[in-house]
């Protein structure tokens, strides 16, 4: 199937996407992943593989229609607001009663 990523057309197959990643080690999902075999790896990470291009020419939201197109099954994160101490470091609503 003909997909363009970055401006430039790929003609990509879900078994050579499927071979391409056969021995790549997925990285932290930390937002848009793609679930390629049993792994679930980020999209931009699927992305440099199968373009071999450097990530900062194409964006994630590229990847995952391609990848959806394909047929594969494609994850968004939600972004984490809490910041990196959860619940603790929201304000104090004074007028909570204990």
């Amino acid at each position: 199937m003909r997909c363009v990523i970055a401006r430039f057309p790929f003609d990509l197959t879900k078994n050579g996407v499927l071979e391409a990643m056969q021995d790549v080690k997925p990285e932290p999902v930390t937002g848009e992943s793609v679930v390629i075999g049993r792994r679930e790896y980020p999209a931009m990470q699927v992305g440099a593989v199968i373009t071999r291009q450097d990530r900062r020419d194409f964006s994630a939201g590229e990847v995952v229609r391609a990848m959806t197109r394909l047929g594969f099954t494609c994850r968004t994160r939600p972004v984490d607001t809490a910041g990196p101490f959860g619940r603790s470091s929201a304000p104090i609503d004074p007028t909570k009663v204990i």
